[in-house]
């Protein structure tokens, strides 16, 4: 069969399943199983695809049009111009997590830190270890701690970052939220404390898209919470012990929650501020630790 038929066909049946973006992920798939770019997949439609590729991709295809993500088919993800390994045990980078990292960056350059400043930063839910990852490649000096409180991530994680060649930019721990980083040894180091924590209620489950609902690890995404902004009532407290004073704290909201969780922001913080994502939906809070006066 040629490339052109059989990229129709693995879209008409994804189409048929009412998968979303089903013309990107037939092209995905096909890309996966033969090794090629998409330009290939357009310049070379006539070619006839290996009858052990076409197999293989009638496989992929039928486990995609279960409502499996492509990106555990394919096992990788890109974040911030970076590729990530990516399966059932960690929650897949978005693009909307890339402002939480720019949000950082920003921050950092406000404060007058150098691109090479030592720079303490603590990546809280790590998962993938996309943020800790993305942040190490922007700022080669920075001591990078993520913790995560499943193992099965961590070593996703921990792979990921000997693939991209930062073993020991990153540290990684088992801990709920930053309980262990609550010692005297940690306590008021740290410069950033960032966070795409899990934020959907069990109101808003039935919303949720079939393929994270079904498929993305729970604990990663908050199916499980009562209302949706629990772990930030949790980890602001942390952040405020284990943050320097003038630290941020940097996490991101979901849709509908930008007035619970800057409720949840005492008198202890300052410069709290808001950053929209592309559609204008509020994604990213970060305030500064505030810096308590002699005088």
């Amino acid at each position: 069969m040629q490339l052109r038929a059989t990229l129709r066909q693995g879209l008409q049946i994804l189409l048929a399943h009412q998968v979303p973006s089903a013309q990107l992920a037939a092209e995905l798939l096909l890309m996966h199983v033969l090794g090629r770019d998409r330009a290939y997949l357009h310049t070379h439609a006539e070619e006839d695809v290996p009858p052990e590729a076409l197999e293989r991709y009638c496989q992929l295809i039928a486990e995609r049009a279960t409502g499996k993500p492509t990106q555990y088919i394919t096992g990788h993800q890109e974040f911030w111009g970076l590729d990530f390994e990516v399966n059932p045990d960690v929650l897949i980078p978005r693009p909307e997590t890339e402002h939480l990292v720019q949000r950082v960056l920003e921050l950092a350059r406000h404060q007058g830190h150098p691109k090479d400043a030592r720079l303490r930063i603590a990546d809280v839910g790590t998962g993938s270890g996309c943020i800790a990852l993305a942040l190490a490649s922007e700022l080669p000096r920075a001591i990078l701690l993520g913790a995560d409180i499943s193992r099965l991530a961590l070593v996703v994680a921990s792979r990921n970052a000997m693939r991209l060649g930062m073993p020991e930019r990153v540290k990684f721990l088992e801990s709920d939220l930053l309980t262990r980083l609550l010692t005297p040894d940690f306590l008021g180091t740290f410069d950033f404390a960032v966070s795409n924590p899990p934020y959907v209620g069990r109101e808003e489950v039935e919303m949720v898209q079939r393929e994270v609902r079904e498929f993305e690890p729970r604990v990663a995404w908050g199916g499980d919470l009562e209302h949706g902004d629990e772990i930030y009532a949790r980890l602001f407290p942390q952040a405020l012990q284990a943050l320097k004073p003038g630290g941020y704290v940097v996490v991101e909201i979901g849709y509908n929650m930008r007035e619970r969780v800057l409720a949840l922001l005492g008198e202890e913080w300052e410069e709290i501020e808001v950053v929209p994502d592309l559609a204008g939906i509020p994604r990213v809070v970060s305030a500064r630790k505030a810096v308590v006066s002699c005088q």
